[in-house]
């Protein structure tokens, strides 16, 4: 895990290579990307399933 000087060294790189004003932009898509990412993954671990669903058939299997 990174420390904050190393985070403060990345921040850095990327408002000078896209600028302050693209910032929210990206930070935006980085957003968008990771909430997909974790859907998908808890889609593929409830075997397809909502999680309500699959809480309803746990309970019946007690």
């Amino acid at each position: 895990m990174p420390g904050a000087a190393e985070l403060a060294i990345i921040a850095l790189i990327v408002i000078v290579v896209f600028g302050v004003g693209k910032l929210g932009d990206i930070g935006g898509a980085l957003g968008r990307g990771i909430r997909e990412f974790r859907q998908e993954v808890e889609h593929e671990v409830n075997d397809g399933k909502p999680t309500v669903e699959r809480l309803e058939d746990s309970d019946r299997h007690r």
